[in-house]
């Protein structure tokens, strides 16, 4: 196991996130007036799997246990910090990484800091040194569209979803599941040379109850907590449910917020979610406790009900720990999970990646804070010859007994908007 050397040490300047990052492989977890950017990388573990979680749990506490920190600041985030994204499926053939930064910039409302880790054979006596901002370059903008698989055979994928939704219809009216979520993809390539902060920033400004992250070339802006863990207290936020905001009318706005609250499709998937969330959480904490009713989450782009949880951390279990028990919840699989997931896997024609999976982060006490990958999408390897990388983006919506096809295509429509926007010229 790698020792590793932290030094944390507060900050007077108040420095652009953003603009200390990589333009081309940004480490990034903003909201509002907390969060922290990354440049460089000191470790990397990467996990695959059904025990990725347990994997990833073990291996990061034999890391903080063997490292030696320096942290004055003692906030949750500073110290030793990795930044982390995990598959969806325990048969993607993507990778679930942790990255350790070589360089960490953090704030929490008033507080600055930055933290240097290193292998402990490197360390030095120097404080950390604030890396040299970059203004944002140009943005050549970028079109996402559904695509074809490969082969001159593949199914047209707006008609194969539409299909995929009418089957697990079928399915659920069958009994053989009572939620299957289903989702879709859109893809465009993107140029070399791209500064990806650009896209980062309108979504940081734009999804201001979101958690804005990048991490290994997963980028987007989660509207839903799927844990949030410190010094003992436990957070969670439920999203399921949703209607498309029509924001240049506000009545008819209004009519979609009344609609989604008054809905009983809406509500009865809503209750799925949250009770997959409280039966995964019980067994690690005490005075569980949820808000009385769903209330309207208004984003930009879409209403969802949502429900907050809360709770005080039972037995010391860190943050990923918590992630692993949790995922995947009935909000992005469905329920029963099993069946769900098993229907996931023959429906969609794609492997969804680190989509819908979990991304966040983790400091050397187990403490963190993760969200569920929606509203986002995955940065492909660079062509050798031009660089350019394909960029898939993806959405879906939970599939009850009475959904329709083309209602559930136009709710994929509304969730990609964060990403089309943000990536549009």
């Amino acid at each position: 196991m790698p020792r590793l050397r932290a030094t944390t040490r507060p900050l007077a300047e108040r420095p652009d996130l953003l603009a200390l990052t990589d333009p081309a492989a940004p480490l990034v977890w903003l909201r509002g007036d907390r969060g922290c950017v990354g440049l460089g990388e000191t470790l990397r573990l990467a996990f695959r799997g059904p025990e990725r979680f347990a994997e990833a749990a073990a291996s990061w506490r034999a890391v903080a246990e063997h490292a030696t920190i320096d942290d004055p600041v003692q906030l949750p985030g500073s110290g030793l910090v990795a930044l982390g994204t995990f598959a969806f499926d325990d048969a993607s053939a993507a990778e679930s990484v942790l990255i350790v930064p070589r360089i960490l910039v953090a704030r929490h409302r008033d507080q600055w800091w930055i933290t240097e880790t290193v292998l402990d054979a490197e360390a030095s006596n120097r404080d950390p040194e604030l890396p040299t901002a970059s203004p944002a370059g140009a943005w050549p903008g970028l079109e996402l569209a559904p695509r074809r698989g490969p082969g001159a055979d593949a199914p047209d994928p707006v008609a194969a979803y539409l299909a995929g939704v009418t089957e697990s219809v079928r399915r659920i009216e069958a009994g053989a599941a009572e939620k299957i979520v289903l989702a879709r993809q859109i893809a465009g390539e993107l140029p070399a040379g791209a500064d990806l902060r650009v896209p980062l920033g309108r979504l940081a400004e734009r999804y201001l109850d979101c958690w804005t992250f990048a991490v290994d070339g997963m980028l987007g802006a989660s509207p839903e907590t799927l844990i949030r863990s410190t010094a003992g207290a436990v957070s969670a936020r439920v999203l399921a449910g949703t209607r498309a905001r029509h924001a240049d009318e506000p009545v008819r706005d209004a009519q979609a917020r009344d609609e989604l609250l008054t809905s009983d499709k809406e509500q009865h998937e809503h209750a799925f979610a949250v009770q997959s969330v409280v039966t995964a959480l019980a067994p690690y904490v005490q005075d569980l406790r949820t808000s009385e009713e769903p209330f309207p989450l208004r984003l930009p782009n879409v209403w969802h009900l949502a429900t907050d949880l809360g709770a005080a951390l039972g037995e010391r279990s860190s943050a990923i720990e918590l992630v692993g028990a949790l995922h995947p919840t009935a909000a992005v699989a469905g329920t029963p999970t099993a069946d769900a997931v098993a229907a996931i896997a023959e429906l969609e024609p794609f492997d969804r990646g680190r989509y819908s999976g979990a991304v966040g982060w983790i400091d050397a006490a187990g403490d963190g804070e993760w969200v569920i990958a929606l509203r986002c999408a995955q940065l492909g390897e660079a062509d050798p010859e031009t660089g350019a990388r394909t960029l898939t983006a993806s959405a879906g919506g939970g599939i009850v007994v009475g959904s329709d096809p083309e209602h559930e295509f136009g709710e994929t429509v509304s969730k990609f908007r964060p990403i089309t926007e943000a990536f549009a010229r």
